[in-house]
């Protein structure tokens, strides 16, 4: 069986197969979209967006299936149900195919499961499953240089290939670049500009948490310092975010399943969030998913936490001239004469995995295509949008004035002045 997200991307496939088999007595049912080999085998064309989509053939005997344009799909699931129709009565040997290029909204879990492992790809490698059996898979890189046939009948296209866009985009066709994230969100972002090394914070700065809720989807907490400026590498009003609890579900290999939580109560969840902080950590009240706070004929997600939150900022995009959320954290990994306004410790996994993945919304270009795992970047945009202030040195009464705008002790609790 031969996959792809919607039927119509089949087209040019069952035109060449067409090519192929009708030359060897294949016979081709149109409506069916199938062809029956005299010696009996057959090859079908099917369509497979979601995971319902792959519960159909169950009860089936595949003994080989073909995914093409695997980069298409933002979450392996579809893909990786196929695996349970995979079985032969007869003992012929059964496998996957997965073909795609660098890209797409696929491209996180593509790259952690297959080229990660092995960059160069030829290597065989192996997964051990639940059962102590072994698992054997393997990458096979081909880049545009491979495919002579095409390059002698066609000369120009690697000219051609040069004009489809985006240096990220050039680069991940014609080199096979899978670090390269066409069409990102934030292009802005670098691990070498935005990620550090752990170390240890003055203990006086201003500190405060940020969450987006989930349950069947992934939550993210995020904790952050404001710089004063006292260390020279961030510059003062910087945010740090020094620490993530990512709320994801992970499959027999030991792989993150993409939006799929881990379905904790809100007890839980609160429960985890304190057993992660120090009780020398002096937090500032956090800002929550405002979604969070609804009551619905009972108590809150927000109060059954248990841990005290505010509703964050949820504006997305810009609005009547003011800054949108996404505005705010760009601002931030832009910063002011080269030097960011936002770092991450390299120890927060999920947000440098998943900020710099984001693609554009194909209908709202000013905001993300929610159809990513947008949760650990939503709730770094809560903590944006929640105008943090810089806290004062102990014998400042001055810089005291000047961050928060002439206000006395008694409003600094309510109010966060913009650092």
């Amino acid at each position: 069986m031969f996959f792809r997200r919607e039927l119509p991307m089949l087209d040019d496939a069952i035109e060449r197969s067409a090519e192929i088999y009708g030359p060897l007595g294949a016979k081709w049912s149109d409506q069916k979209k199938t062809w029956r080999f005299p010696w009996g085998g057959r090859l079908r064309f099917r369509p497979l967006e979601r995971v319902e989509d792959a519960e159909k053939y169950q009860g089936q005997n595949l003994t080989d299936a073909c995914v093409e344009e695997a980069g298409q799909y933002p979450d392996s699931r579809p893909i990786d149900r196929v695996n349970g129709v995979l079985r032969s009565a007869h003992g012929v040997p059964t496998q996957l195919l997965l073909t795609g290029n660098p890209g797409g909204p696929g491209q996180s879990w593509i790259k952690q499961r297959y080229i990660d492992p092995a960059p160069l790809g030829m290597r065989v490698l192996t997964r051990t499953l639940p059962n102590g059996k072994a698992h054997k898979f393997v990458f096979i890189p081909s880049r545009v240089e491979n495919n002579r046939i095409l390059l002698r009948s066609d000369p120009d296209y690697i000219n051609r290939l040069y004009l489809v866009g985006s240096a990220e985009l050039v680069n991940a066709w014609l080199k096979g670049d899978w670090d390269a994230i066409e069409g990102a969100f934030f292009p802005e972002f670098s691990t070498a500009l935005h990620v550090v090394a752990p170390i240890a914070l003055p203990s006086h700065w201003t500190r405060f948490r940020a969450m987006d809720w989930g349950s069947a989807k992934p939550f993210s907490v995020g904790w952050y310092a404001v710089s004063d400026g006292e260390l020279p590498q961030f510059p003062r009003g910087a945010l740090i975010k020094y620490r993530e609890w990512y709320g994801i579900k992970t499959d027999n290999r030991g792989e993150f399943l993409p939006n799929v939580g881990l379905k904790l109560t809100a007890e839980e969840v609160g429960t985890g969030i304190r057993a992660r902080e120090l009780p020398t950590e002096k937090l500032e009240v956090g800002v929550l998913d405002p979604s969070a706070f609804s009551e619905d004929g009972g108590p809150s997600i927000a109060s059954r936490l248990g841990v005290i939150f505010r509703r964050a900022d949820n504006k997305r995009v810009a609005q009547a001239g003011a800054l949108g959320g996404w505005d705010q954290l760009r601002a931030r990994l832009k910063g002011e004469e080269g030097r960011p306004m936002l770092y991450f410790f390299s120890t927060c996994t999920h947000t440098i995995r998943t900020l710099p993945a984001l693609q554009h919304d194909p209908v709202k270009a000013e905001d993300v295509d929610t159809d990513g795992e947008d949760h650990a970047p939503d709730e770094t945009r809560y903590a944006c949008m929640s105008r943090p202030w810089i806290a004062p040195s102990a014998n400042s009464k001055q810089q005291k004035v000047k961050d928060y705008g002439g206000l006395d002790e008694r409003d600094e609790e309510d109010s966060w002045k913009i650092a």
